[in-house]
């Protein structure tokens, strides 16, 4: 039977730990305007018929 035995040294473990989080945040970003642009694609003829109805 093989062990493997592994070491992360804390220079190599915070620096994954911060990949992992700016991998996760850069996800969440993504989606939100990806998310923004949608919206405002589809309430865009709301917008210019409220528009309209007040003139």
């Amino acid at each position: 039977m093989k062990f493997l035995l592994l070491y992360i040294d804390p220079g190599s473990g915070s620096y994954l730990v911060q990949m992992i989080i700016a991998g996760v945040l850069a996800g969440l970003f993504y989606f939100k305007n990806l998310w923004l642009r949608v919206k405002a694609f589809f309430s865009k003829g709301k917008k210019d018929d409220a528009a309209e109805s007040e003139d």
